[in-house]
């Protein structure tokens, strides 16, 4: 997994509506990455909902809001407004970019064994740098995290 510190990896990706984005077009921008397991999970939509509630707050803060799962375009676009999400979710349905944060990784749940996405946050800064990686997502309050590892509150 890639630590604070390290440049963000490059990634290109197209979003619910079908539209690409990539690291270049967030250069100047404070960017929170976060990865999750699968659209409409109970956790994964605590925690899309937690940055939902709060999203204006962020907004404020200059922060901007990529959600990554395996998921594609379809699945995100359904969960995305069944759950009125503001801001952007990425399908890595190729999982090029999971794989070059470092977040697929093997699992243990339920005592079985399987490739998944760890549930992380990076924090991009306007450079493309890392600047901090939040391994212990509370999903429940996710936004607050956010802004308490960034020192903006």
């Amino acid at each position: 997994m890639l630590q604070a510190g390290e440049k963000a990896p490059a990634f290109k990706a197209a979003d619910q509506n079908g539209t690409v984005h990539a690291l270049k077009d967030y250069k100047g921008k404070k960017l929170v990455v976060y990865f999750y397991p699968q659209d409409s999970t109970p956790t994964c939509t605590k925690e899309a909902c937690n940055l939902r509630d709060n999203y204006a707050l962020l907004a404020e803060k200059g922060i901007t809001i990529l959600g990554v799962s395996p998921d594609d375009e379809k699945s995100h676009q359904k969960f995305a407004t069944k759950q009125a999400l503001p801001f952007t979710l990425l399908a890595d349905t190729n999982l090029a970019m999971a794989k070059g944060f470092g977040v697929w990784a093997w699992k243990k749940f339920m005592g079985r064994e399987y490739w998944g996405i760890l549930r992380t946050t990076f924090l991009i800064d306007e450079k493309g740098k890392i600047a901090h990686v939040i391994e212990k997502v509370n999903s429940a309050n996710h936004a607050r995290q956010i802004l308490e590892t960034w020192g903006m509150v």
